[in-house]
């Protein structure tokens, strides 16, 4: 539910317009940035835990997992057949399709006319660096854990999975109200 302006929905959405034709590349910061992402689900289950506690204490939840915008990116793309790779540094960095799962774009029913090895799906762009980037935010879930019994059940490709799943059915719709003529809102920057 989290808005396009958050780094994994704008990833996830642009992987999927793009495999569908409806965008070129994705525009991103950081690469390099790790964070911790989990699954809403797990973390809702961890606040109705918190809420059963008898004193109201601070609780961390979180996986104690970090992966790199650049790693969440691929996964993103691997969710749809594409196989992406990255080269060059700093503002300098892209990716580029390096292998297509013909089958896998099929089972998805996506034709794959829009993708091309070599072609260019993620570019840099310094206006997307945040001044006071935080390189690492890395959560320590251990209070969590041993005082409320709480495990995450999703890992990160799980939440890839889920998110894609969702935002591939939201692009597929955008995609027949443009072949059909009609104007759809511009979800990407």
């Amino acid at each position: 539910m989290r808005g396009e302006t958050f780094v994994t929905r704008k990833i996830t959405r642009a992987a999927c317009k793009i495999a569908l034709g409806l965008q070129s590349c994705l525009y991103l910061g950081n690469l390099s940035a790790q964070r911790d992402w989990g699954h809403a689900k797990d973390y809702i289950e961890a606040m109705w835990l918190i809420l059963q506690q008898e004193k109201p204490e601070d609780f961390v939840i979180a996986t104690g997992i970090t992966t790199t915008v650049r790693d969440f990116v691929k996964m993103s793309f691997a969710e749809l057949g594409i196989d992406v790779e990255f080269s060059g540094k700093d503002e300098n960095e892209k990716g580029v399709i390096v292998g297509l799962d013909v089958e896998m774009l099929g089972k998805l029913g996506l034709n794959g006319d829009a993708l091309r090895l070599g072609t260019t799906v993620v570019k840099v762009d310094a206006k997307y660096f945040r001044p006071t980037e935080v390189d690492l935010l890395l959560g320590d879930p251990t209070k969590s854990k041993t005082k409320l019994g709480w495990e995450p059940k999703y890992n990160l490709q799980l939440l890839v999975e889920d998110m894609m799943q969702a935002d591939l059915q939201l692009m597929k719709k955008d995609e027949y109200l443009k072949d059909g003529n009609f104007k759809t809102l511009n979800y990407f920057e």
